[in-house]
């Protein structure tokens, strides 16, 4: 069921954890692993939705989030 609810071709966008999370509210580490990240300098690809966007937001001192066709960063 869930796979009927994600759009397969959503744009996506490259996540990369640069910063470590020591020192910071258990919310960020939270949302770190909320994203899919496990490891400091682990990429990964999620879809471009709102909901991602505004975790990203949240933690965007943390990361660096790309755009995998365009090479834009954002965040």
């Amino acid at each position: 069921m869930a796979a009927d609810r994600t759009a397969t071709n959503a744009p996506k966008l490259r996540v990369t954890w640069v910063r470590s999370t020591i020192g910071h509210k258990v919310g960020a580490r939270g949302t770190i692993r909320a994203l899919g990240l496990h490891r400091l300098n682990q990429t990964v690809e999620i879809a471009d939705t709102p909901a991602n966007r505004g975790m990203l937001r949240r933690v965007a001192f943390l990361l660096d989030v790309q755009e995998p066709g365009g090479g834009k960063e954002t965040a």
